[in-house]
């Protein structure tokens, strides 16, 4: 009995504890301090993991998963798509693995793989709601759990006053899916929208409807014929006097399909006012999940995803007439025939009918599609994650069901551009919701074309921190299942954003990942302040785009602020907040010092900020004021050069990627693509510079700091410095601080790693013979194309036949005379000192 109650007091004392390691973790977090310096797990990024077709590997599962842990992502979401989306599905023939189709056992186990591992390094797994990105259906959907659509047939004009003895067709519909986008289609080989047979074949009655001719009907002037018609097809009726037409409503499938899904795994978009269809389909996705990887959920598994709604708007369900009935409270079958164009009792009547029509349809959107995902992927344990817009409901109405919500923006034409994005967050502020998750960085062709590099992101994201984002969640991350020897790899067709571990820049993008952890945890601390005139930027210099969010808790305020112009500038910033010290912290290099230099006016405080391009910061309001200086002008550093650092460079090329196999020596730093070699001009990859500079003596024993200054970078650069590295840079401003204890008087070794982008070696292989075959992007001109099947050299592992190409990629953007994109180390490099 005693050990029994030695036990119970154990355990009784380890849950206390655990109580209270709980409650000191939750402060430590309630300090932004804290939270900046060592982001929490809800302040790492995730991706949308993409498995392109058939194309899937274990051992690349488990690279992609460790890339993403080591560079500081925690979440992957999958989808599983076509082999190539070209934007429509498309198959790339001659497939290694066949046998991985979606949501079949293959498949599976693949899945399962991806959990476990996900499971052992600790990261949230999880993944479309089926084949494709669009929106929730399958094979196992049938025409009757579908989408439908409302359609009818009419009579001749008919005399009455005499008995009437008529044959009703059956309404018929364009054969081919009603649908927003084509697929692709297997029995075909097209890109189309396909002839559905059930369209042709699956069919059901509404109502048969008799009234006059010509005009407006009088609602009393409608007849309901409906019990006299036969199965048949016959219907025989007295007709009173006057001139009738008689309308069969009925509906069909809108054979709206899934995309861009495997040919083999697509199917039906399900009914989503339907209960039956909605619990059919998301029975059917939680059974699969449990039967394959229900032991790890909630570890390995987390959560079920449901992209933005692209399906196309139905305009039945079968349950349609008692929906409107009991939400609109009168009959909808007497205004059936305004949806075939006639007008019923008046014009005014008939505009009222087809607006309650709409409102029932995003009524039944929220009490039946999103009210049953969520409450059974609660009841299973998994998170229900959405981008709930684009469809026909009510943001406001749908928000509160979606236990994770994520909102989206793309990178059009270099700069930040929402979608749907502004009514979205202004929903969630609305539901409650803190989390702001986006799909970001969503890239067109003409945008992201293995030209992206992480200075270009930067202020693009910056932009959508502005707007409420407050978690970044990466489109995309393609899955690789290939070796090193084919870079840079498999591709989502089209799309961008190619954040992918195989990318040139990838060991370096961990300083940009740690940007986003450090601005994110800050974003979701406190909660979001709106006052009016809380913000203002004047006396802007150079046009910058200054923009800001504000947050804050009790009387800690929390300004991010950014420049998301492309080049510097200034601007005097006016903050909403007064008898508090300023404080700029970087989220860059994660320093953080006092603002000593600022005003207050008008209940505001007031301060002059200079911007580097795409440069942002923190301002903290979290103290009294203890100091203040009166000179505007001296937050900010000016420096002097010490050494022009104008000794020749030895520059080695990786020769494995086209480079010359022996180093070169620029005399004076230049443009890769200006260069006369080939080698050089067609480059992608990571080139080191080497050369030795002096510093006197008397500057590195003085008291200013002295620092390492690049000039422009193009993309990424890494330094070491008399053998000790020093770190990366990868965005403005392009500096960092020399240790005294490094530096010598003379021979200091300098040691740069310079990378850029792999456009230039993909046009650069584009001017060299073909060994692969190709396919037209079938959605922009001359805006790339796609592979059209693996190659017999690439299947059998040989050496390529065109011996001058380097690069392996499912999708193309290039033409040999596309221009290509400046890189190297472009200077002046400079040692500088603080004034």
């Amino acid at each position: 009995m005693k050990k029994v109650l030695m036990m119970i007091h154990v355990v009784f004392i380890t849950a206390i504890l655990n109580a209270q390691s709980l409650k000191t973790k939750h402060a430590e977090y309630n300090n932004p301090e804290t939270s900046f310096l060592h982001p929490p797990a809800t302040a790492k990024p995730g991706v949308l993991w993409m498995w392109m077709g058939t194309n899937i590997d274990k051992k690349g599962i488990t690279k992609d998963l460790e890339a993403l842990k080591k560079q500081g992502f925690n979440r992957t979401t999958m989808f599983s798509l076509a082999d190539a989306v070209n934007p429509w599905s498309a198959i790339i023939e001659k497939s290694p693995t066949p046998e991985l189709i979606s949501w079949t056992e293959p498949w599976w186990k693949m899945v399962r793989f991806a959990a476990e591992e996900s499971k052992r390094l600790g990261m949230d797994f999880g993944m479309f709601n089926g084949s494709g990105y669009e929106t929730s259906g399958g094979p196992w959907i049938t025409p009757e759990l579908s989408m439908q659509e409302l359609c009818w047939s009419t009579s001749k004009k008919l005399s009455g006053n005499a008995h009437i003895s008529i044959q009703l067709n059956k309404p018929s519909v364009n054969p081919r899916s009603n649908m927003p986008f084509p697929v692709f289609n297997l029995a075909t080989g097209l890109t189309e929208k396909p002839v559905i047979t059930a369209r042709q074949t699956y069919y059901a009655d509404i109502a048969v409807l008799a009234l006059p001719a010509e005009g407006i009907a009088l609602k009393s002037s409608v007849i309901d014929l409906s019990s006299r018609l036969q199965p048949n097809g016959q219907l025989d009726w007295d007709a009173p006097a006057g001139e009738w037409i008689i309308y069969r409503f009925g509906h069909t499938t809108m054979g709206a399909l899934i995309q861009p899904a495997q040919p083999q795994a697509t199917g039906l978009e399900c009914d989503k006012m339907s209960e039956t269809a909605v619990s059919f389909h998301i029975d059917h996705i939680i059974t699969e999940i449990k039967k394959h990887v229900g032991d790890l959920i909630g570890t390995g598994f987390t959560h079920v995803h449901f992209d933005s709604y692209e399906a196309g708007t139905p305009t039945w369900t079968p349950k349609m007439r008692e929906a409107f009935l009991q939400r609109r409270g009168y009959d909808l079958v007497p205004y059936l025939p305004i949806f075939a164009g006639r007008i019923v009792e008046s014009r005014k009547d008939s505009v009222r009918v087809d607006k309650d029509f709409t409102a029932t349809v995003k009524d039944l959107y929220k009490d039946v599609y999103f009210t049953i995902l969520s409450k059974k992927l609660k009841e299973a344990k998994l998170t229900f994650l959405s981008e709930p817009y684009g469809g026909p409901w009510r943001q406001d109405d749908v928000m509160p069901l979606v236990h994770h919500v994520m909102t989206e923006f793309w990178t059009e034409k270099g700069t930040y551009t929402p979608y749907e994005l502004d009514p979205t967050v202004a929903a969630l502020r609305k539901s409650g919701h803190n989390l702001i998750e986006s799909e970001a960085f969503t890239g067109q062709p003409a945008d992201s074309k293995w030209s992206e590099y992480p200075g270009w992101l930067k202020p693009i994201g910056d932009a959508a921190f502005c707007a409420g984002v407050n978690r970044i969640v990466i489109h995309r991350f393609t899955h690789q299942p290939w070796d090193e020897r084919y870079l840079p790899g498999n591709a989502m067709g089209q799309w961008g954003t190619h954040f992918d571990r195989t990318q040139t820049w990838w060991k370096e993008a961990s300083g940009l990942v740690k940007y986003w952890q450090r601005c994110q945890a800050l974003l979701q601390w406190g909660q979001f302040a709106a006052a009016e005139n809380d913000f203002a930027a004047t006396d802007v210099t150079d046009s910058i785009a200054v923009k800001y969010i504000h947050r804050n808790n009790l009387a800690t305020n929390i300004y991010f602020v950014a420049n998301t112009s492309r080049w510097p500038g200034k601007a005097t910033c006016s903050f909403k907040v007064k008898g508090m010290q300023p404080e700029l912290w970087d989220p860059v290099s994660g320093t953080m010092r006092i603002i000593n230099s600022f005003e207050e006016r008008d209940g505001k405080t007031i301060i002059l900020l200079s911007f580097e391009d795409a440069q942002s910061c923190f301002i903290i309001f979290r103290h009294k004021v203890h100091k203040r200086m009166q000179n505007l002008k001296s937050n900010f550093s000016t420096f002097k050069e010490v050494v022009n650092l104008t000794n020749p460079w030895t520059v080695q090329f990786d020769k494995a990627w086209g480079g010359p196999a022996l180093p070169v020596t620029f005399v004076s730093l230049r443009d890769w693509t200006l260069s006369t070699t080939n080698g050089i001009k067609y480059f992608s990859g990571t080139a080191v510079y080497h050369t030795t500079f002096n510093v006197p003596a008397m500057e590195i024993s003085g008291r200013s700091t002295l620092l390492l200054d690049l000039g422009i970078v193009k993309h990424v650069a890494h330094i070491r410095l008399n053998g000790k590295d020093l770190g990366v840079l990868w965005t403005a401003p392009w500096r960092l601080q020399l240790p005294s204890s490094l530096l010598k008087p003379t021979n200091n070794q300098l040691e740069i790693s310079v990378t850029n982008v792999w456009a230039n070696r993909l046009i650069g292989d584009e001017q060299e013979p073909d060994d692969c075959e190709w396919l037209p992007n079938q959605y922009f001109y001359n805006s790339g194309k796609y592979i059209k099947k693996f190659p017999d050299w690439f299947l059998k592992k040989q050496p390529r036949p065109s011996k001058g190409r380097y690069c392996f990629t499912t999708w193309n953007y290039f033409t040999k005379d596309d221009p290509l994109v400046p890189s190297g180390l472009l200077g002046p490099v400079r040692v500088i000192k603080e004034e």
